[in-house]
């Protein structure tokens, strides 16, 4: 299922920043008082009342020709077009300013559900203002100092309020849903019309041609599966195309209601900066993961090119370590039948139960096989362990003291269980709690 998705949208040094900071609980905006710091959109995830949603930081928007005003004005129109809720920030210090009134005026056409907020109002003095800011005409305004923190909750609840009913659908379980993913020009689209040996997809050399994420089902092999095909860049006259950026909420949302993921990249360019930014998404999801090495007919080869190329995916994937990697031609349609076989391998390890018997026989084996380094004043002893839920696999070991556990003996743990019960493609999540 996608999560719901809020932007927070204002004029430059409302503190937007600071209250996505607030809200996602860490620093990951970069916060300064000079007007016009946030220029790129930035997303989070957040949890408030059982209900989580992704936050979009924005940059500021104002009727000054300020630098990269037309960018960031076309970030925030996407932002606008995406999001559930939109948070509308505004400065109590400020008062009504022209700039409100024109963001207003886009919110007013988006017809989305806005929360006005009215920041930095954390007196009594400056509470004398907010009266003002109902000639905006979206109802009672939230009063909030983001600083602080003052009245954070109070917003929360109301956008709590706004961010509409799931409807997606009860997944069927015999389906396979995968999603594609990667930079722009990678041969995403020319890869789901190889998996379905029909051109269901546009495909052209221009970058960012997929405008949305495009759902088909089809049947192979008797399997039921569903793809998306994502990219999102949206081709209009005041878009300013900042590839990652545009594409980044609709792969978000695809990779969300996605059993698997494929991240392709291209073996005629190699891996870039941007492939890394790609899998990071990816990575984030907790979900299965199979990279695709496309274009696979470009390269010159011998018999040690793939096992050279794997070591390169390897280093600079250094955290996907998990995941297969296969070797394609979309456009050649060749070696397609391997993407199949590793999303059902990744599939069934992300579903997998494993008895607690064998379960518990695979752990006390590794501790006598390897003992736990000393670490933390004390050696980590695991007791017994159960697994708790599938996609992923996540198991609790139940331990003396879960701070003598070294990160180094999770992840030795967490091979022999990999390779114990063949685990492929498949993240793994191991919980240490301390035995009562």
């Amino acid at each position: 299922m996608s999560l719901p998705i809020v932007a927070i949208v204002g004029a430059p040094n409302v503190g937007k920043s600071t209250l996505f900071n607030r809200i996602i609980g860490e620093r990951q905006a970069i916060v300064d008082d000079q007007a016009g710091v946030t220029r790129d959109r930035l997303y989070g995830r957040a949890t408030w009342l059982t209900r989580s949603f992704r936050l979009i930081d924005t940059g500021g928007i104002e009727i000054a020709n300020t630098p990269f005003q037309d960018q960031i004005r076309a970030q925030v129109e996407i932002a606008i077009e995406e999001a559930d809720v939109i948070i509308f920030l505004t400065d109590a210090k400020l008062g009504l300013t022209k700039d409100d009134r024109m963001i207003a005026k886009m919110l007013f056409q988006s017809q989305k559900p806005v929360v006005l907020v009215v920041n930095k109002s954390d007196n009594e003095e400056l509470q004398l203002f907010v009266n003002e800011f109902y000639a905006l005409g979206f109802g009672q305004p939230v009063t909030m100092a983001a600083t602080h923190g003052i009245g954070v909750g109070d917003l929360l609840d109301e956008v709590v309020k706004k961010i509409p009913d799931a409807k997606d659908k009860t997944p069927d379980d015999d389906v396979i849903r995968f999603c594609v993913v990667g930079r722009p020009n990678v041969g995403k689209s020319s890869l789901v019309n190889a998996m379905l040996n029909q051109e269901r997809v546009i495909v052209s050399d221009i970058s960012g041609t997929t405008r949305d994420a495009i759902d088909t089902p089809f049947v192979r092999s008797g399997q039921n599966y569903e793809v998306i095909d994502t990219a999102g860049l949206l081709k209009r006259g005041r878009i300013y195309e900042s590839v990652d950026k545009y594409a980044a909420l609709r792969a978000l949302s695809a990779i969300d209601r996605s059993d698997i993921v494929l991240l392709v990249i291209d073996a005629d360019n190699g891996i870039i900066e941007q492939d890394k930014h790609v899998a990071g998404y990816a990575i984030e999801s907790n979900k299965p993961i199979v990279i695709v090495v496309n274009k696979w007919d470009l390269i010159t080869k011998d018999t040690s090119t793939m096992d050279e190329f794997t070591k390169k995916v390897r280093k600079e994937f250094k955290f996907l370590d998990y995941a297969s990697i296969v070797y394609v031609s979309a456009k050649e349609r060749t070696r397609i039948s391997t993407v199949f076989a590793e999303i059902e391998a990744a599939y069934s390890s992300y579903n997998l139960r494993i008895g607690t018997s064998p379960l518990n026989d695979v752990i006390q084996d590794a501790q006598i096989v390897n003992p736990a380094p000393y670490f933390n004043k004390g050696r980590i002893k695991i007791y017994y362990a159960n697994q708790v839920a599938i996609k992923p696999p996540t198991f609790v070991l139940f331990v003396n003291n879960p701070k003598h556990m070294h990160f180094s003996y999770t992840r030795y743990l967490e091979n022999r269980l990999r390779e114990t019960f063949e685990l492929r493609g498949t993240p793994v999540k191991i919980i240490c709690r301390e035995r009562k």
